[in-house]
């Protein structure tokens, strides 16, 4: 799947919004992809998991025994993942704040895991969701994302895959443009406001 053509999946769901977003790594965009909304009809979310899965390597492919996803924006990417590969999707969530595994989700002792999210931007939730995947005991060989806001900047400590780069400004709340400091920002986004 061609940029262009990942692009027309979010337009066609409408998922690409345009406005003042407050994104969950506390940045500011004019620009925000509401993965949710396209990832809400599930032959849309197989296609896009099926060409996000073709971006890994065969190889690394075939050592990957579970998918790991954080809650909430990576969970149905995650479960996704899973189905195309053939392998256990489960997620990480933070009841508290912090990422923990729930709902008698296990991982085995040095099992290989793909860590699998919606969007990165800074790269903290995934360097977050890593680091809990390996202390209950996984090995993350390997991270993926529908999208990489990052301008291919973000690094995880694993090879990342993502589906499409998209690099929409982002800004500290001290250096907005006038546009955008003109106007309150929404967030559209799962997490409270860091």
């Amino acid at each position: 799947m061609q940029d262009e053509e990942v692009l027309a999946e979010f337009r066609a769901s409408k998922a690409l919004l345009e406005g003042h977003f407050l994104l969950s790594s506390g940045r500011h965009s004019a620009h925000y992809l509401q993965c949710a909304r396209v990832l809400a009809d599930p032959m849309r979310a197989g296609r896009l998991a099926e060409a996000l899965a073709a971006r890994i390597p065969r190889e690394l492919r075939k050592e990957l025994t579970k998918v790991v996803s954080p809650a909430m924006g990576g969970v149905i990417i995650g479960h996704e993942m899973g189905r195309t590969l053939g392998i256990e999707a489960i997620f990480v969530e933070r009841p508290e704040g912090t990422f923990e595994l729930r709902r008698g989700f296990s991982i085995e002792p040095g099992e290989k895991v793909l860590m699998v999210e919606d969007v990165v931007t800074t790269g903290l939730s995934g360097r977050e969701a890593i680091r809990c995947i390996e202390e209950a005991g996984g090995k993350v060989i390997a991270s993926a994302a529908l999208v990489d806001r990052s301008a291919g900047s973000v690094d995880l400590g694993v090879p990342f895959f993502p589906l499409i780069a998209i690099n929409f400004p982002t800004y500290a709340a001290d250096e907005l443009p006038p546009e955008l400091a003109a106007s309150s920002a929404i967030k559209p986004g799962s997490r409270a406001k860091p």
